[in-house]
């Protein structure tokens, strides 16, 4: 690749370094904070050389894979950040679940790096003493094992600069403030038992918590503004941080260290009564659906529940374990479709993609691969799950939060129980193998004459079973990689089109029966008489609504006839809702199905856009 041309080609689409306000990168994805998301070319952008695919949300993220930090260096070399000022929130309203969830990956995530250096680092060096290959007594040991303790202890003033960070407040201020709970003298007067205006201060270990520092730093950012309002402008340098810090660290001792100081034991004593109860069904059902979770970046919401546990245990036993066995299966999937393919691109990419993955980086294996083959997806999620019921029943520990793989195995060294890295090499071992074999068996590369994705120019062969659906919405017919959800852009869920609405009215393509209403009413499905599975998405995100804007018409299990009306559904009130009413229809079995788009551009409810008829053999 060449970077400095990629980063070129990528900053021009994205809006030029005008529309850019932070830029970001992690293990495989260029995040950006863009002033105006509308003015990005997300079509040229993804024809951009070492681009695998983009993400909406409230970053734009890029999907870049192995080359992410040589593009990100590229590109910060062609970015001035001086003198701009970092934007204001969209005027597109969000929903408070989603800006919730963006405020605590925007804490948690950047705290990843230290927290899996310092937990491989500390991993590594209980191997090492197991191996007597170094004394636990010397200086040496207790100086670089000092390094994960000082990581934990700590955590509250990292938090503290990540939440200031979040919340642009002073982070040094921030820092001060969640100081007072470390400080030595301070815990031990909280240890020895003290009261303060009257109130008994709950005796709490504050290092190593987080929620805490979340809370006293929130309340840190709202007293700087109030003071930044009311102070004299030539005493502002020393008044607002003096009055703030003032007010915080006794309301923070008072109130908010043991309101986060307990949510934190509920929120972990909720999770271990969960793995308790359920045990390996629920990391079954986790490793099974981490694909769909990181292609929706959904994983992201359990980065707070890892690191909060990983501070009040020293270990997790659901996140970490789960990712091995998706990681993993990634890898072994991907090895069987470079051992099956006959086509040397797809041989070479998912070798590439199966080698990342199995050193413990799964994206480029998710989006070069898995997500473009249904039964590669079938193969991993089956191996996943196998895998994670194996990693449940054998109580696996992780002692680092890190994306598991090859090359941070040392992650699962226990030095009380030196059979949890053997029962986590085991399941290394169970993923790549059974995620191979199922991917070996199951899939079957597509010769380019079978393959009738995006297919506009020819009709299928004149048989009795063919069906021709109709256009269900009037409006534009495009293609399903024009669509700002990987889900459907990959064509994960299968072949289809898309459709941008001029009328809120979804009609029976054909005729069918009813086979599902999605409760938040966005979402239904059929199935024809020929046997093709049919899904209409209206809108994107519109889950998020909760059904506000729809009316169904029919119910599981109506039979319906072609025109019929199964929806309707306020255009303006999703668009007013800051989301993108594009309506994707996909034919979910299309493994079992021959699908071809026969029409896009603009269609009414009389013009045919696909057809389907069922595989032979």
């Amino acid at each position: 690749m060449d970077y400095k041309q990629t980063a070129a080609e990528i900053l021009k689409y994205v809006g030029t370094e005008k529309n850019v306000a932070q830029l970001e990168h992690c293990s495989t994805r260029l995040r950006f904070t863009l002033n105006d998301q509308k003015k990005v070319d997300e079509e040229k952008l993804k024809a951009v050389p070492g681009v695998m695919g983009v993400v909406r949300s409230n970053q734009f993220q890029i999907i870049i894979g192995n080359d992410v930090v040589e593009v990100y260096d590229a590109l910060l070399k062609m970015i001035d950040f001086k003198g701009q000022d970092v934007p204001a929130v969209p005027a597109e309203k969000q929903k408070l679940s989603k800006v919730a969830l963006d405020f605590l990956i925007g804490i948690f995530q950047p705290l990843v790096p230290a927290i899996a250096g310092a937990g491989v680092l500390k991993s590594i060096l209980i191997l090492l003493v197991a191996m007597h290959l170094m004394d636990d007594g010397g200086a040496l040991y207790k100086i670089l094992v000092s390094i994960s303790d000082a990581t934990f202890y700590f955590l509250p003033m990292m938090v503290a600069v990540t939440t200031a960070n979040k919340l642009k407040s002073n982070r040094l201020v921030a820092i001060a403030a969640v100081g007072v709970t470390l400080l030595p003298a301070v815990t031990t007067m909280i240890a020895e038992g003290t009261t303060l205006f009257g109130i008994q201060l709950q005796s709490i270990a504050y290092n190593a918590q987080v929620f805490p520092a979340i809370l006293c730093v929130s309340f840190l950012a709202l007293m700087e503004r109030l003071m930044n309002k009311v102070s004299p402008k030539p005493i502002r340098i020393f008044f607002v941080p003096m009055v703030a810090l003032a007010v915080t660290v006794p309301v923070t001792l008072l109130f908010l260290g043991p309101l986060g100081y307990n949510i934190g034991q509920i929120f972990t004593a909720a999770i271990l009564f969960l793995y308790d109860k359920l045990g390996f069904v629920a990391l079954a059902v986790l490793s099974a659906i981490l694909p769909l979770m990181v292609a929706t970046g959904m994983h992201k919401t359990l980065i707070p529940y890892a690191i909060s546990t990983f501070g009040e245990l020293g270990y997790e036993m659901l996140y970490m374990p789960a990712s091995l066995a998706h990681n993993v299966a990634e890898s072994g999937a991907c090895f069987a479709v470079a051992l099956k393919a006959k086509n040397e691109t797809l041989k070479s990419t998912a070798f590439s993609a199966g080698i990342s993955a199995f050193m413990g980086i799964t994206e480029p294996a998710l989006y070069g691969v898995t997500l473009q083959n249904k039964k590669v997806l079938y193969s991993v999620m089956l191996g996943g799950a196998i895998t994670g019921a194996y990693l449940g029943l054998t109580a696996v520990k992780a002692f680092a939060i890190v994306g598991p793989g090859a090359a941070s195995m040392s992650m699962f060294i226990d030095g009380s129980n030196g059979m949890n890295i053997v029962w986590a090499l085991i399941g290394f071992v169970v993923a790549l193998a059974s995620a191979f074999l199922f991917t070996f068996i199951l899939w079957k590369e597509e010769t380019p004459a079978a393959s009738t994705s995006g297919a506009t120019a020819s009709v299928l062969e004149n048989r009795q079973d063919t069906l021709n659906v109709l256009c269900p919405i009037v409006g534009e017919v495009v293609a399903l990689d024009q669509v700002g959800d990987e889900m459907f852009s990959k064509k994960a869920l299968g072949e289809g089109v898309a459709i941008i609405p001029e009328v809120g009215e979804l009609r029976a393509p054909a005729d069918g029966t009813i086979q599902m209403v999605f409760e938040t009413k966005h979402s239904l499905g059929m199935t024809t008489a020929n046997g093709t599975e049919i899904l209409f998405h209206v809108g994107l995100d519109t889950v998020n609504l909760q059904g506000k804007p729809f009316t169904p018409m029919v119910k599981a299990g109506d039979v319906v006839k072609t025109g019929d009306l199964l929806l309707k559904f306020d255009i303006q009130a999703i668009k007013d809702a800051g989301l993108d009413p594009i309506t994707p229809i996909v034919v979910t079995n299309s493994q079992d199905m021959n699908v071809i788009v026969v029409k896009t551009g603009h269609a009414d409810q009389q013009d045919i856009i696909l057809q389907t008829q069922r595989k032979e053999g």
